[in-house]
Parts: structure tokens; sequence; C-alpha cells
């Protein structure tokens, strides 16, 4: 199972010095209010709407403070950008309710709202400048890289700690791990671990800014450093060989092939048969893809908006995964959990006033497992143009076992829908490996 004790990956050693089991002795942690309140602090972002315009000029005077050059900026170790923050459900239940779900767990949506926010607090603190209070970059969320969870419920009336630190940087991005652990009987242990890409840009978010270096200092930071690299590789192998760029490997030509096969309509004609191209027939305990997807449309008003004055990044993970669970759940019809999110690219930054359409769609089943990929993009009610702004991958497990999603796989050399199940597939197999 997916669910199988899973052992926080080890941090190093010089990380870890304030995690404590239990709370007896424990230093005062921030909570992710403050988080927000320091975010906003760090940009200078107005807290008021109506005064958006006029903070976002003042910024414009930090471009004398970016550096010209990567070598110019002093370097950082790994335990200079490690937070540890609270999320204190079990201590403060007076915010219990804006992370419950109807099944007396934690809204998985919040977490990644939070996910988000430490992570671009994590970078600043990589790049903060001792004499400056306000920092001339941008640091917006390009990529989450994969969020493995290793716990199906998260409770909501117990303590969470959130822990983080860069772990590999580029000249203009910086990989963030982070990870999430709940108090239960006086010891944290591990729910999930996650990988985000945060790029630096210059004050008004128009071009890269570069970052500090980072210096690994031990063996184990050597190897977290390395798996950084290697994770930055992966993601141009895996992009390389996009559906959208290269034909399906012969493996998965052949996949399609049988399902094609399989969803012929042979008829009987007197003492023949018959076999159209053009009449499908559903196999058995499966569901045509056209009919396992939902839509959903949000209006981005100004209350979700980050500190960049744009829809804020984990609001829009929080609502396409809502409606990744709803689009999984109206299909296995039972609870599904979530297992996994991987490759949510951020294409295009999203404007207060957008309207936002998300689509979900299940893309691959195998047993118990749903892989779904939600598709966000805007559109202009005045120019009527639509643009995608991200797509989002998720992987969930289902108290049972669903039917089969089927794609009609005939109409142009490789349709839709058989890519959109070739691509399922894919993310499936490399969060199975993952797991």
């Amino acid at each position: 199972s997916a669910y199988r004790l899973c052992i926080m990956r080890k941090l190093p050693s010089v990380l870890a010095r304030t995690l404590t089991s239990g709370t007896s002795g424990s230093p005062v942690l921030p909570d992710m209010s403050e988080v927000r309140s320091k975010l906003r602090d760090i940009v200078g972002a107005s807290t008021n709407w109506r005064d958006h315009v006029q903070a976002m000029q003042e910024r414009k005077a930090l471009h004398t403070l970016l550096a010209k050059r990567q070598e110019d900026l002093p370097p950082r170790r790994m335990r200079d950008s490690y937070l540890e923050v609270i999320l204190p459900l079990g201590s403060q239940p007076e915010i219990r309710e804006k992370y419950l779900n109807v099944h007396n767990s934690v809204r998985f949506g919040r977490i990644l709202e939070d996910l988000d926010s430490l992570g671009v607090l994590i970078c600043y603190t990589h790049t903060k400048q001792e004499m400056q209070p306000r920092s001339p970059l941008s640091i917006v969320t390009a990529l989450v890289d994969k969020i493995n969870l290793c716990k199906k419920i998260i409770y909501p009336d117990c303590d969470i700690k959130f822990t983080g630190n860069v772990s590999w940087v580029g000249k203009t991005s910086m990989e963030v791990k982070m990870h999430m652990l709940q108090l239960h009987d006086g010891d944290y242990s591990p729910v999930l671990d996650a990988t985000f890409v945060m790029v630096a840009r210059d004050p008004e978010n128009k071009r890269p800014a570069f970052v500090n270096p980072l210096i690994p200092e031990t063996p184990e930071e050597e190897e977290i450093f390395k798996q950084g690299e290697l994770n930055k590789l992966k993601r141009i192998d895996f992009s390389t060989a996009s559906l959208l760029k290269m034909a399906p490997t012969a493996e998965e030509r052949n996949i399609v092939h049988d399902i094609f096969l399989n969803t012929l309509d042979t008829r009987q004609e007197g003492e023949g048969w018959t076999v159209s191209f053009r009449s499908r027939k559903l196999p058995p305990n499966s569901v045509w893809m056209e009919d396992a997807k939902l839509k959903g449309l949000q209006i981005c008003h100004p209350q979700e908006r980050n500190i960049f004055n744009r829809i804020f990044g984990g609001f829009l993970m929080r609502k396409a995964f809502e409606l990744g669970w709803a689009t999984a759940c109206s299909y296995g019809g039972s609870r599904p959990f979530i297992v996994s999110v991987d490759d949510i690219m951020f294409q295009k930054p999203v404007e207060v006033g957008s309207l936002l359409l998300l689509s979900g769609q299940v893309c691959y089943t195998e047993k118990n497992y749903i892989q779904i990929r939600v598709h966000s993009e805007v559109y202009n009610a005045i120019t009527r143009e639509h643009h995608t702004t991200n797509i989002f991958h998720f992987t969930f497990i289902s108290e049972n076992e669903v039917p089969r999603v089927v794609p009609k796989t005939y109409g142009g050399k490789y349709p839709i829908k058989s890519m959109l199940y070739l691509d399922g597939k894919r993310h499936f197999t490399a969060v199975m490996k993952e797991i």
C-alpha cells in the first residue's frame, strides 16, 4: 500500500537541531499567520486593495539593490534558511474550522496554501540582506515538483509542524524541501514531504534576478544538493519526452491499440461478423474518459491576491485540488485520499478579476488508484480569449476498487483522450516509483 509507514527523509544534523519530540521545552515557534505577515513586511505589500498600485510603484525604487551577477552575493548555508512553523490546531481550537472538512479531518487544500507561503518565506530567508528591511526580489512559485504523503488522515485537533530549507540553488531559482509532521502522544510523526521550485525576479516581477549561491557543509548536505541537481535533470528529461513534443513509445502505442481493439463493436449479421471502426462498445466495469470529468468556475477576487497583487498560487492549488478530489470521489463512488501531487507548473500569473475555469479529468486508473489531471485557464470575458495557467496532477487512492477509465481512440493519429490517458499513466508510474 502507498500508506506503509514512512520515515522522514533524513535532514542534515545541523538542520534538525531544533526538531524536538513533544512540546516540553520547545521554543515558541511562529505560526502561519506570522508567516504571511512577515512576507508582507519583506515585500512592502499593501494590506488594502485600494493601496496596491502605490505599493507596487514604491517597489520600483528597489531595482538599484539587485545584484548585477551572482558572484556579488554572499554564499549561504542550508541552515541559514531553515525554518520551523507551527499550525496550532490542538492548542488553538478557534482556528480549526478553517482547516476542517466534512469527514472531520484536515482540508488538504489548506495545507497546499500553507506550504506555498512557507516555501516563499524560506527563499526570502535564504536571500535576506541584513541592512535592507525590504527585499528587491519578487520570489514566486514556479513548480511544485512533488508532494508525497505517508498518512491517510491529517487530524484536525493535533498541532502540526512544518520544517523546511533551501536545498539547491541555480542562478535565479531555488529548490525548497519542506516536511510536515503532526503531534501524537507527545511525538511529531511525519505526514508528508514536499519539493517546490521558486524563481526570483526583479521588484516588478518582470525579469529574472540573481540569488545567493548555496554552499553544502556536510556529506549529508552534499547528497541533498546533488539530489536537487538530479531533480532538475529529471524535470528536463520528463519535459523533453512530453507527448506534446514526441510521439508515444512503441509500448504506449501498443497500449492504445489494445484499448482500441477491446472497444470495437463486433456484431453478427447473417452468418458472418461485422466490425465498425465508428461503433464503440464499452468493456465491462469501465467508464469512457469523456464521462469522467467535472468543471468549475472561480471569480478571482482581491481577497485571494498574493503579496504581488496577483492571485495567490496556494489558492489556485487549493481550488484545483478540491475539484480533483470531487472528480475522484464522483468517479470512484467513495471517499478518495490524496497520495501524491506532482509536476504543477505555474505557466502564467492569474490577475485579480479573472474568470478562472477549472476542468478535472480522470486520466488513468489502476485497482484503487485514480490519476486526476486538472486544467486551469483564465478567460477574459471582454476579449473572449483563453490562456492556460496551470496543469495539476493528483494521485488518489479510493476505499474501493474503481472502474477502468477508457479513452475512445478513433479519430486522428493520436487522439487527445488517448494522449491524456498515456500522460496520466506516466505520472502514475512516476509516483509509484517514488512511493
